[in-house]
């Protein structure tokens, strides 16, 4: 609105155009700090509390099933944690589920997330949320896998290498 009112003043438009540049530039630097900020609770009492905290929060009645309680690398947990509060966040707001479910398996040296939910399905497996998952899980060497035709719920998978 600002740049319509002094479209006779280049200079100032000029201005208003870099400060909007610097604003963008400071958003997109405090988005990547936020990822990377771990959760207290995931840092003190490890990832299956900090997923049962985090269902909790969302009254999507999301049932946990965890064969794995042991520590893993703090990049592990985090990693595993985002990719969950990603599919939980997207779940609630998008697809009209009546539940949600989240796994966590120690399969052969690797960590198998699995978030699915009943909903409508349709996620954009290349969407700028599961891409930066997508990036955080490749960065481990690990991979994410996106299930989500229309009208019969999602899956999002993350395999973590952990040792």
């Amino acid at each position: 609105r600002a740049e319509m009112r002094v479209v006779d003043q280049p200079e100032v438009r000029q201005l208003i155009h870099d400060a909007q540049g610097e604003a963008r530039h400071a958003i997109a630097e405090l988005r990547d700090l936020a990822r990377g900020i771990v959760p207290p609770l995931l840092a003190d009492r490890g990832l299956v509390a900090a997923v049962e905290s985090l269902a909790a929060r969302y009254g999507l009645g999301t049932s946990i099933e965890a064969d794995t309680h042991r520590r893993l690398a703090p990049a592990v947990e985090s990693a595993a944690y985002f990719v969950i509060a990603e599919a939980l966040t997207n779940t609630a707001k998008h697809a009209s589920a009546q539940r949600s479910w989240v796994t966590l398996t120690h399969e052969r040296r690797m960590l198998v997330v699995v978030v699915g939910d009943d909903g409508m399905g349709g996620a954009d497996p290349d969407g700028s949320g599961l891409a930066g998952l997508r990036a955080r899980v490749e960065a481990l060497d690990g991979s994410l896998r996106v299930e989500s035709p229309g009208g019969v719920g999602s899956v999002v998978e993350a395999s973590l290498p952990c040792g």
